[in-house]
């Protein structure tokens, strides 16, 4: 199949994820009590200081692999997400449920990124000072650390630490079309353990496996190749200034890219429980894509367009350069491409594909801002951007953004194994 092919058959995916409906899924997944309610209180939003929190944590103590960090915050929010789940009677539901959800996404950060407890010890204290003492603080406090330690439980050994996520992988001789380290580091294989992890949802790394690349001197190859040469050449003439731009501002980890509009997305749900479901499906997804991701990169071991430039038979350039540096592992499909389509999927549904207009920086773009509508342009930039750096074809990056939207739609359609106590 090919990946035109691929695309119209997961067209109806995002549709049907959004027959779901938001609040029909959010619904399902609550069963919580009427409790008591709560008076009104004028303190913030202890869902969006955790969100904080838990960014800030990654970012200061996290690891150097991408899907650990996704790990880390899907087991703290799948933690707050259960502990948020059902309110006990006669307690006062937002006490209990602020409580629940900073005592569980404290307790599993300070298991997974100790080395940031006393920041995170002053962060649950800052909370718990702002929420009455009482038997709904000190049943949410328990609550929360229960779930945390079930779902730390749960996830032990999975395969998604990073020396598991950077497996060593023997690469096979030179041949053409098949991965071999890029210039100008030359390093070795990244990701490739992935594939061997334990997944949240999917039941098998390669259940939405891509189909095969185009054949070399096809002429969806030659197409591709041609627009990669021509577009994502260091010192392209072809690529305009916005192009440019575009390839820079998305060349930065997808995880902290994405920080910002799940953090917007956040503020259409309106209770504490509806957060942190949000937060924890969103990042699952994205653990599940990134094993789906490493599965089918290392099933079919393609070139990066600067290996198929330099060395192919097709006017073969020894001296062609890409305007980024590709990263050290095989180009089919595109990671950035797989994130972006998944997370496109789980704002959309939970939340609507339109949003309030917000602004996004980017760290490889100093002093650029862009301003979104919509989860779907943000999938959109991402797909050119990779073109444009020079380090993807737009091959990969569509059926990228396919295979993203296929793991998401799965997590959606099975979210709510996700809540149960285990």
């Amino acid at each position: 199949m090919n990946p035109a092919k691929a695309r119209r058959r997961a067209r109806p995916l995002l549709a049907t994820a959004v027959a779901l409906g938001s609040a029909a899924f959010l619904a399902a997944s609550a069963t919580a009590s009427p409790g008591v309610a709560a008076k009104k209180q004028p303190r913030p939003s202890v869902a969006l200081d955790w969100y904080d929190t838990t960014a800030a944590t990654v970012a200061a103590g996290g690891a150097q692999t991408q899907s650990t960090n996704n790990r880390t915050w899907a087991i703290s929010w799948l933690a707050a997400a259960r502990a948020t789940r059902t309110v006990p009677s006669s307690v006062a539901r937002r006490d209990f449920q602020d409580a629940a959800l900073a005592s569980a996404v404290h307790n599993a950060l300070v298991s997974l990124v100790p080395s940031r407890t006393k920041e995170l010890d002053a962060a649950l204290a800052t909370t718990l000072g702002g929420i009455p003492d009482g038997p709904a603080e000190t049943r949410g406090v328990a609550a929360g650390a229960r779930e945390a330690r079930l779902v730390l439980a749960s996830r032990k050994d999975d395969g998604l630490d990073p020396a598991s996520v950077n497996k060593p992988f023997t690469v096979p001789p030179a041949t053409a079309g098949v991965w071999q380290p890029t210039p100008p580091a030359l390093a070795a294989a990244q990701q490739n353990g992935n594939r061997f992890a334990k997944p949240f949802l999917l039941e098998r790394a390669g259940q939405f496996r891509v189909p095969a690349p185009p054949a070399l001197g096809s002429a969806r190859y030659r197409t591709d190749l041609a627009e990669v040469r021509a577009y994502g050449a260091e010192n392209s003439t072809r690529r305009t200034p916005r192009q440019t731009e575009t390839a820079n501002f998305w060349f930065g980890g997808s995880l902290p890219m994405f920080t910002k509009p799940l953090r917007v997305a956040m503020s259409k749900s309106s209770s504490t429980a509806e957060k942190a479901k949000l937060v924890a499906l969103f990042h699952v997804a994205l653990v599940d894509t990134q094993i789906a991701t490493s599965e089918s990169k290392y099933t079919y071991l393609r070139w990066r367009p600067v290996t198929a430039i330099r060395t192919g038979t097709i006017d073969p350039d020894p001296q062609w350069t890409s305007l980024h540096a590709a990263p050290s592992h095989p180009e089919y499909p595109s990671g950035h491409n797989t994130y972006a389509g998944a997370a496109e999927t789980i704002l959309s549904v939970l939340t609507g594909p339109r949003t309030a207009p917000f602004t996004m920086t980017s760290p490889t773009a100093p002093g650029v801002t862009r301003t979104y509508t919509s989860w779907h342009q943000l999938s959109e930039e991402n797909l050119d951007a990779r073109v444009f750096s020079g380090i993807h074809t737009r091959s990969a990056d569509e059926v990228g953004l396919v295979l993203g939207k296929q793991v998401a739609a799965h997590s959606l359609r099975n979210a709510e194994r996700l809540f149960c106590r285990l």
